[in-house]
């Protein structure tokens, strides 16, 4: 793991972390999650939706934001503040999402850090966009 304090970061700095969605995930997440919505897990409801298919739960591709978020940028240590989620296309199955975190303002005196945070598909088109504000560690 990489990670920045908050005196190492610079507007315009970025991380990102890419991951194919497997069957396995939207189910270990409905798991987790408690969310059996069927226009995830089930294939016979879901090819009645708009979509044709299953998608995966929004807030998975989610995830991935916080995964650069604390592991990347700023890093370890890092603690989320807020995040705001606009959900603008579906991922399915199969589909390789990159989530992407670029430094957009630096809050010196509220030790706080805003992000812009993208996740893109495997063909570069978002599927979803937001802001994160976090805490990155001192030094």
């Amino acid at each position: 793991m990489i990670g920045y304090t908050m005196n190492q970061l610079e507007v315009g700095q970025r991380a990102s972390f890419s991951k194919t969605v497997s069957e396995s995930d939207v189910y270990l997440f409905a798991g987790i999650s408690g969310d059996f919505n069927p226009a995830h897990v089930n294939q016979a409801y879901a090819e009645n939706t708009a979509f044709k298919t299953r998608i995966a739960h929004g807030m998975l591709s989610a995830g991935f934001i916080s995964t650069v978020i604390g592991c990347q940028l700023p890093g370890p240590g890092t603690i989320y503040v807020s995040q705001t989620l606009n959900f603008l296309a579906p991922v399915a199955i199969g589909d390789t999402i990159t989530a992407t975190a670029e430094v957009e303002e630096i809050l010196t005196e509220k030790k706080r850090v805003r992000l812009k945070t993208v996740c893109t598909n495997q063909d570069g088109k978002e599927v979803l966009v937001g802001e994160a504000l976090v805490s990155p560690p001192r030094g």
